[in-house]
């Protein structure tokens, strides 16, 4: 039984990683030339917030049953509404099964 502990659970080591060197305020300063820049239209290379625009709808249109669930006009709030009614009727129904017959 030396084995196995229902007790004292290890807990797996957590990775943490410390930069050697990072200024906050070179990184602020960077990012507000960048923005700057773009204002300015002088920069034309695409950034990580370009891409995130890119990325965002790719995923829904590599599956079919999430495209035709836009298509229809539903989002991840009314599937999951969707998900709570049929659970709760479920729920009710098993409860009416368990009084009527036990």
């Amino acid at each position: 039984m030396a084995l196995f502990s229902f007790y004292n659970v290890r807990k797996p080591r957590q990775y943490e990683h410390k930069p050697i060197y990072w200024d906050p305020h070179k990184e602020a300063m960077e990012e507000r030339i960048r923005k700057v820049k773009r204002e300015m239209g002088v920069e034309e290379e695409l950034t990580i917030e370009d891409y995130k625009a890119e990325i965002k709808g790719s995923f829904i249109e590599g599956t079919s049953h999430l495209k035709k669930s836009r298509d229809r006009g539903q989002d991840s709030r009314s599937r999951t509404y969707k998900n709570v009614k049929l659970l709760l009727a479920a729920s009710i129904l098993l409860g009416i099964f368990w009084y009527l017959f036990m």
